[in-house]
């Protein structure tokens, strides 16, 4: 498929592996996210383009359509994501508004800017939840909860778009991470996290990142409004 792929999140540990993956199969790439200096590092190894956006900021998200005026859209990776942990006698309205700021409100904004552009090229979205929507774990109310308005709008959106637009989400269980450092950095933890995954090991970047390349290419042309499990078995088999 002809067009550039836009990979929000283009710094963390899936979206960086996304991005190599598709540079490494001859595809148009641009890195997208707010960390000037590891996208400046990144572009310059795989010799494409970035965009500076913080999700955070409206005026940002909006300013992209401009930018990319003229081009064609063949997909959208939305790769950002957080870990959000607290029972939920400690949870705020404000906590889950954080989430959702960060995780949810900017893709929605971000398609309604691409929707014509990615019609017109029979276009790919890829957006990611977690394995702790359907198997449900202790403390991770705001996550499963925004994450699972993820998994609402993959679907609504899939019978809206089709057949024109298809969309997809990835549930991956922990993978390593930045944001996964606080947890995986005790080692007792870490084996402990390992061992609760039939596959007995965390998730890699590269993990989810293969499945995200495979649904935005054109082999995955008759899927579409699917929730993929990437989490070593994590979902179903424990």
């Amino acid at each position: 498929m002809s067009g550039k792929y836009l990979i929000f999140g283009a710094t963390g540990s899936i979206g960086s592996s996304l991005a190599k993956l598709m540079v490494g199969k001859n595809q148009n790439v641009q890195l997208i996210g707010r960390d000037e200096n590891g996208l400046s590092a990144l572009s310059s190894e795989l010799s494409c383009k970035y965009s500076i956006v913080d999700v955070l900021d409206e005026q940002s998200v909006k300013n992209l359509k401009n930018e990319f005026e003229g081009q064609e859209i063949a997909g959208i990776a939305y790769c950002v994501g957080s870990i959000d942990l607290k029972p939920v006698r400690a949870v705020k309205k404000d906590d889950f508004m954080k989430c959702f700021n960060l995780n949810f409100f900017p893709i929605v904004e971000t398609i309604k800017n691409f929707q014509d552009n990615l019609k017109k090229n029979k276009g790919s979205i890829v957006m990611f939840s977690t394995v702790a929507v359907q198997r449900g774990f202790a403390n991770h109310s705001i996550i499963a909860s925004v994450k699972g308005a993820i998994e609402g709008l993959t679907v609504s959106l899939a019978a809206e778009f089709a057949p024109n637009i298809r969309v997809n989400c990835i549930a991956p269980s922990l993978t390593k991470s930045k944001i996964a450092d606080p947890i995986l950095k005790n080692k007792l933890i870490a084996e402990g996290v390992a061992k609760a995954h039939p596959m007995k090991r965390v998730g890699e970047g590269k993990d989810a990142a293969a499945m995200a390349q495979f649904l935005l290419s054109e082999d995955s042309s008759w899927i579409t409004g699917q929730i993929i499990g990437v989490d070593g078995g994590r979902s179903k088999l424990s």
